[in-house]
C-alpha cells in the first residue's frame, strides 16, 4: 500500500532510505535542518567496509582513550564536562566494552557490512543513478608496532572466522603491493572484499534521482516540534509550516536523540567529531589501496585525483568548531606511514568536520518504536553511515512496508536502553 513518508534527515542515509521507498512507490518527503549536501555524509573518507565488524566500544579501549587525552594531537578526545547524557553514554559504552558484548556485536555488523556492500553493487548497475564512483578496491591496514601487528592480525582471523576474506602481509609482501609505504612499516592487513566511493557524488547522484522521482526535500528547516495522536505521531513543525504524513523516518544523525527525546523515548548517542582534508595526488608516487594508519586512526581514500585524509574522534557535544591541533595530529602522521605525502598543515577553510552519531554500543538504532508504531529510527552509525546506508534504508523500507527483513534486526533495536 502506498504511503506518505516523512524522513527527518538529508545525508546519506535519510537519502537511501529514500532511495529504497521510492522503489516501494511511496510518496516521500525529507526535512532537513541544513542542506543535503553539507552534513557529516559529505567529508566522509567513503569507505565501503564490511571488514570493520569490531565495534568501538571495546576490552581496553577506556585505559588507551585515557593516554590519549593527554596529547593535544591525539586521535581521540573526551572533553570532561558535568552533563548527565555524557555520563550515562559514558556508563553504557563501558559496559558494552566487554570480550563478551563485542562477540555479540561482530556478527551483526558483518551482517550488515555484507548486505550493503551487496546493494552498493545493485545501485552500481541502477541506470537511473549517476555513476558515484564505487570500486571495489579493497583496504589496507598499515601498522609500525608489535603491538598494533599483532591486534591486526588477531582482527583478520576473527575475520576469517566470520567469513571475510583476508591477506596478512609482512613487510617484504606489503611494499611489493603498497611501495609507497615506509620501510619501518612493519606489515599490513588487506580486506579485499572492502571497497570505496565518491562521498560527495554519491549524495549528489542520490539527490538528482529523488528529485526526478518527485521526492520533495526541504532545506534549511529543523523540526521544533512533533504532534501526537493517540499512539502514533500525526505532524511535525518546522519554523513556517506543519507537515503530516503516514509513517515517519528520524534520520538526523546525532540530532535523532533530541527528537526522540520529544517523544520521551531514550535514544543515547554522543556526537563523535572527525575532520577530513584533501591534497593533490601525486601520479607517480600514488597510493593503490585506500587504507588505515593504524595507530594514528588515520584513513587514505584515492579520490580523482586527490587524496582525502581524515581522522580523530572528539567527544565535544555539539561543538562544531575546528581544533587544528587535532587537524595537525592528523598532517603529521601521514609521512609517518606514507612519505611520499609530506602533507602541509592545511588552512582552517580547508578542513571539513562533521559530527557522527555514536551509540553506546557500537551498534546503530534501525526499527521502529513499540510505543509509536508509526515513527521508525535509523541513526547512530558512528563513522559508518556511508559504508551502511543502503543496508539502513532497505531495512527502514522493509520495516514500513512489513516485510520480512533482509537481515536480523533485534541488535539494532531502538529501545535497547
Amino acid at each position: 500500500m502506498k504511503k506518505k513518508i516523512i524522513i527527518i534527515g538529508g545525508g546519506v542515509i535519510g537519502l537511501c532510505t529514500a532511495y529504497y521507498l521510492t522503489k516501494e512507490g511511496h510518496e516521500v518527503t525529507i526535512v532537513e535542518r541544513d542542506t543535503v549536501l553539507e552534513g557529516c555524509s559529505f567529508g566522509n573518507a567513503g569507505m565501503i567496509v564490511p571488514s570493520h565488524f569490531i565495534p568501538l566500544a571495546t576490552p581496553g579501549i577506556i585505559g588507551q582513550g585515557l593516554r590519549w587525552m593527554l596529547n593535544a594531537e591525539s586521535p581521540f578526545y573526551v572533553r570532561p564536562r558535568l552533563n548527565r547524557q555524557l555520563l550515562n553514554w559514558g556508563w553504557e559504552f563501558y559496559k558494552a566494552a566487554t570480550a563478551k558484548r563485542v562477540n555479540q556485536a561482530m556478527p551483526h555488523l558483518r551482517n550488515i557490512g555484507l548486505l550493503s556492500r551487496k546493494l552498493y553493487q545493485e545501485m552500481k548497475q541502477d541506470q537511473e543513478l549517476a555513476n558515484f564512483g564505487l570500486e571495489s578496491s579493497g583496504l589496507m591496514m598499515l601498522y609500525k608496532t608489535e603491538r598494533v601487528a599483532e591486534e591486526e592480525i588477531e582482527v583478520a582471523y576473527q575475520a576469517n572466522k566470520l567469513g571475510i576474506e583476508t591477506t596478512i602481509l609482512n613487510r617484504e609482501e606489503l611494499h611489493q603491493v603498497e611501495p609507497e609505504a615506509k620501510p619501518d612499516v612493519l606489515g599490513g592487513v588487506l580486506y579485499p572484499g572492502d571497497a570505496y566511493l565518491l562521498p560527495q557524488v554519491l549524495l549528489q547522484s542520490l539527490v538528482s534521482y529523488l528529485q526526478n522521482q518527485q521526492v520533495q526535500i526541504i532545506e534549511n528547516s529543523p523540526i521544533k516540534d512533533i504532534m501526537l495522536n493517540g499512539n502514533g505521531v500525526s505532524g511535525v513543525e518546522t519554523a513556517s509550516k506543519v507537515l503530516k504524513a503516514d509513517e515517519y523516518v528520524i534520520a538526523s544523525g546525532v540530532w535523532s536523540t533530541i527528537l526522540a527525546k520529544k517523544l520521551k523515548v531514550h535514544l543515547p548517542m554522543q556526537a563523535g567529531k572527525g575532520y577530513s582534508f584533501m591534497v593533490q595526488d601525486n601520479p607517480n608516487q600514488r597510493i593503490k589501496t585506500p587504507s588505515i594508519l593504524c595507530e594514528a586512526k588515520v584513513s587514505v581514500t584515492p579520490m580523482q585525483g586527490q587524496v582525502r585524509f581524515g581522522g580523530t574522534m572528539e567527544i565535544t557535544g555539539f561543538d562544531e568548531s575546528i581544533n587544528l591541533r587535532r587537524v595537525k595530529g592528523i598532517a603529521k602522521a601521514i609521512p609517518q606511514y606514507l612519505p611520499s605525502y609530506q602533507v602541509q598543515m592545511p588552512d582552517q577553510s580547508q578542513v571539513w568536520k562533521g559530527l557522527r552519531p555514536c551509540s553506546p554500543d557500537g551498534l546503530p538504532y534501525i526499527g521502529c518504536l513499540s510505543k509509536f508504531p508509526n515513527v521508525h529510527i535509523a541513526a547512530g552509525h558512528a563513522m559508518m553511515g556511508v559504508s551502511l546506508g543502503p543496508a539502513t534504508g532497505k531495512l527502514i523500507a522493509e520495516s514500513i512496508g512489513n516485510q520480512t527483513p533482509s537481515i536480523e534486526v533485534e541488535a539494532f533495536g531502538v529501545e535497547r536502553y
